[in-house]
């Protein structure tokens, strides 16, 4: 008899001191989650978490969606210039690997799309052991224009570091994989 073979998990971490305390309510892991069901064609689970801007709480949600087989681990604010915002410093301390040009191009499209300010973001991305971390902005409208620039490459370094096949959805985007 065959096991059957696990879904690929995807973590969605949203960081913001108001939303865990219950000033607002997260939209952004919820967008995080809808962008990414309309871009995978690949059937996953998705696990979601709000935790405070606090270096060490970030870190170990980190090391935790890693630990529990993510093979794709998004976030979701922290990346700008406050004093609060501290998602690449919890990052230093937990990816082994940088990636980037997933930064630079979500910085050019919001540019592109006309958001001055995004020059003042920090977004990057990393690789814990076989989990790509990608961090995305914390507005809600924005989410899309960045996973929009950079999804395209995001199944294919999955592949790259050891991660589950994800097949894109043709239909909203096109997965590049070299031949």
């Amino acid at each position: 008899m065959s096991t059957p073979t696990a879904l690929p998990r995807i973590g969605i971490l949203t960081i913001s001191d108001r939303a865990t305390q219950g000033v607002y309510e997260d939209l952004s892991g919820p967008a995080i989650e809808a962008a990414l069901r309309d871009y995978l064609a690949s059937q996953c689970v998705y696990e979601r978490r709000v935790v405070p801007d606090e270096t060490a709480l970030i870190r170990a949600a980190l090391l935790d969606f890693a630990a529990r087989g993510c093979a794709l681990i998004c976030t979701t604010g922290g990346t700008g210039p406050a004093l609060r915002d501290v998602t690449p410093e919890a990052m230093e301390g937990v990816c082994q690997k940088w990636l980037p040009g997933f930064g630079e191009r979500m910085r050019a499209a919001s540019l592109a799309a006309g958001v001055p300010t995004a020059i003042l973001s920090r977004q990057s991305a990393g690789i814990i052991e076989r989990s790509l971390v990608v961090n995305l902005p914390g507005k809600p409208a924005s989410i899309r224009v960045c996973l929009d620039a950079v999804f395209p490459a995001i199944p294919y370094c999955i592949d790259l570091i050891g991660g589950p096949f994800l097949a894109g959805n043709p239909a909203v985007v096109q997965v590049f994989r070299p031949k």
